[in-house]
């Protein structure tokens, strides 16, 4: 089939790569200048599908009414938030309860451990050389911290994800550049878990993809979607037709598929990084870490890079990106230097925000839209990085007509209905 891949971040490119090791001749439609240009460019990086997780949990509007008015709250809301952010905000309510809490946290697991495997899979096949590294801990600092996770360590166990609950020594033991004086009282350690470059995984991949005839056009603002058979996709007034469309347009892919009739609750939630390079001691060791931490209490993620640490958290609604929230970025500054102090060379820290498209309830979207000729791939939310691999492998299964590895109930458009 002729496919056109609509969005080049890391959803896009990933099932660029698929469709085509599947035989159809791909053409990925971008309006950016390069791949992993928007919210794929600077995100945490980490990889733990034990923590991959709804946002819409039992508790969390009240967590998040908590968080509102606190120096370093985790979440923000912008000086506005428009009637469309509140329906959707209406949905995550009825989202938090139980049973569909559950529903929801069993589908993304489930996602996301198939997703990890194929990124190794693909990782070690194809011999891309990209930053990353193995280990990810959760680090809490209080008593409070402790017994609140306990929820957590029960579900990892129900779910038999690796994990060791370990005291403020060990974790010490496992990532020697924490701060002595930063109080800890335990941390959360999963050994194989851990963190990539997102961005320099994508740009390898489409090489990849490239060689075995996909096409990237870049710079291309698709302006409609025409469902059908074929399809049509218009860019700049000019018709194109295709046998079949992948929409993976990050938040732009509500805005693209509504005059389809197809109305996704798709928002964007601005997120924020920092990465720096990291001071070297003696010419070849630092002070930075080994792997991914989070940080609980902030909900901020601490990840190597090469030799370089980024930074990142925050979900801001309501927002913009021309806007950055001082606070949010202090918060990120705030833990940084809590737990490495002095480790990067923060006078050159370069500072991004991006939306990640979330849908209220959780998981993406992945399969038929209903509309003729139309396929979805989105709504990862800040999970993007953690279920790209999965979710392209099982798009394009679905696309070939065959069962996919793994169990999709729950995540097709008609859930949303």
């Amino acid at each position: 089939m002729r496919i056109a891949v609509i969005g080049a971040g890391i959803i896009g490119v990933t099932t660029a790569y698929e469709l085509t090791v599947d035989g159809h001749e791909v053409t990925v439609l971008e309006r950016g200048a390069a791949v992993a240009g928007g919210t794929s460019f600077a995100n945490a990086g980490v990889v733990a599908p034990g923590y991959v997780t709804p946002w819409a949990a039992p508790g969390m509007p009240w967590k998040v009414l908590s968080h509102l008015f606190g120096r370093h709250a985790p979440v923000r809301v912008g000086s506005a938030v428009p009637f469309r952010d509140a329906a959707w905000l209406w949905r995550w309510w009825r989202a938090c309860r139980p049973a569909v809490y559950q529903a929801n946290r069993t589908r993304m697991h489930r996602l996301a451990r198939y997703s990890r495997d194929r990124l190794d899979g693909l990782t070690h096949r194809l011999n891309l050389d990209y930053e990353h590294a193995t280990g990810y801990m959760v680090l809490l600092r209080s008593e409070r911290e402790l017994s609140q996770a306990r929820g957590s360590l029960k579900l990892l166990a129900e779910l038999g994800v690796p994990f060791e609950l370990v005291d403020a020594l060990r974790a010490r033991q496992i990532e020697p550049g924490l701060q002595d004086s930063t109080a800890l009282r335990a941390a959360i350690h999963l050994p194989q878990d851990g963190v990539g470059n997102c961005r320099q995984f994508a740009h390898l991949l489409k090489a990849e993809a490239q060689k075995l005839g996909a096409q990237f056009r870049f710079q291309q603002d698709v302006q409609a979607l025409r469902p059908g058979t074929p399809a049509q996709v218009v860019i700049a007034g000019r018709e194109e037709t295709f046998d079949a469309v992948v929409v993976c347009a990050g938040p732009q892919s509500a805005t693209l598929l509504a005059p389809t009739g197809l109305k996704l609750p798709l928002l964007p939630v601005w997120g924020y990084s920092l990465t720096a390079p990291l001071r070297e001691l003696d010419g070849h060791t630092d002070l930075g870490p080994r792997a991914a931490l989070m940080d609980e209490r902030f909900k901020v993620a601490i990840s190597r890079l090469g030799r370089r640490v980024r930074v990142a958290g925050s979900a801001e609604l309501g927002g913009s990106a021309e806007h950055f929230h001082a606070g949010a970025m202090a918060t990120l500054y705030k833990v940084l230097h809590d737990w490495f102090p002095g480790a990067a060379q923060l006078a050159q820290a370069q500072r991004w925000k991006g939306a990640r498209p979330m849908l209220p309830d959780g998981p993406p979207v992945l399969g038929a839209s209903g509309r003729p000729g139309i396929w979805l791939n989105l709504g990862h939310g800040s999970s993007g990085w953690a279920l790209s691999a999965g979710s392209a492998r099982a798009l394009a299964d679905r696309m070939a007509g065959r069962e996919p590895a793994i169990d999709l109930e729950g995540l097709g458009v008609e859930r949303l209905a």
